[in-house]
């Protein structure tokens, strides 16, 4: 399991080089003065911003292995059946103010991680489900289908991490990727579930219930 921390390690990349532009703008400003207060101003600023887009708060994991959790923080966008087959789809918009680590939704063994290519459409909108992804299949327990979840790029950034590899075991709530700079993530409820969220709501990653599973293992 990866080591907890305040800011993702993925945060550190942004942070440090803008520190450096803020300090380097720190000691020019005795000798360039606006310039160089300009430059101490954008280059600590970025940091603070980064510093907060990347954090990556402790949560608890939870123990309801009834329940399907939210994969991210965000609004949910939509819930509908998109495809043919008895498949729930719900999609979860991340602003630049969510926090972007994502977090497994149930308990299961990774089946199978596919990065699809594709376009980069403001993550808010419907043609977002085109965008380049990181489709994940989870396999929980027996006597349930397979669970599918996507992290989806957007606009700016257009970068996707996720960690585990087939066959990997993932606990509920567990961190498993991140996503850059707004974004959306997509849920897939196979037939012996039921999504429970609606257009609207607001979802924590490892913390909301989304979803439930109707059939015991």
């Amino acid at each position: 399991m990866r080591k907890v921390t305040a800011l993702a390690p993925q945060g550190w990349r942004f942070v440090a080089p803008a520190l450096v532009v803020g300090i380097a703008g720190s000691l020019l400003a005795s000798r360039a003065g606006a310039a160089g207060g300009l430059l101490a101003f954008l280059g600590f600023g970025f940091a603070a911003f980064c510093a907060y887009f990347f954090r990556d708060p402790e949560r608890p994991l939870p123990m309801d292995g009834s329940k399907i959790y939210s994969p991210g923080d965000g609004v949910v966008l939509s819930v509908a059946r998109e495809g043919p087959g008895d498949v729930t789809t719900a999609r979860i918009f991340l602003s630049i103010f969510d926090v972007h680590v994502q977090r497994a939704p149930c308990a299961g063994r990774v089946a199978k991680v596919q990065t699809v290519p594709g376009s980069f459409a403001a993550a808010m909108r419907a043609e977002a489900r085109g965008n380049a992804r990181v489709v994940m299949s989870l396999e929980p327990a027996a006597g349930r289908g397979t669970l599918v979840v996507e992290q989806i790029a957007g606009l700016i950034a257009r970068r996707i991490e996720c960690w585990p590899k087939p066959g990997d075991a993932l606990a509920a709530g567990q961190r498993y990727g991140i996503i850059y700079f707004g974004s959306q993530a997509a849920v897939h409820f196979p037939p012996g579930s039921r999504c429970t969220v609606k257009p609207g709501d607001r979802v924590a990653g490892g913390v909301t219930e989304i979803g439930t599973w109707s059939s015991t293992p």
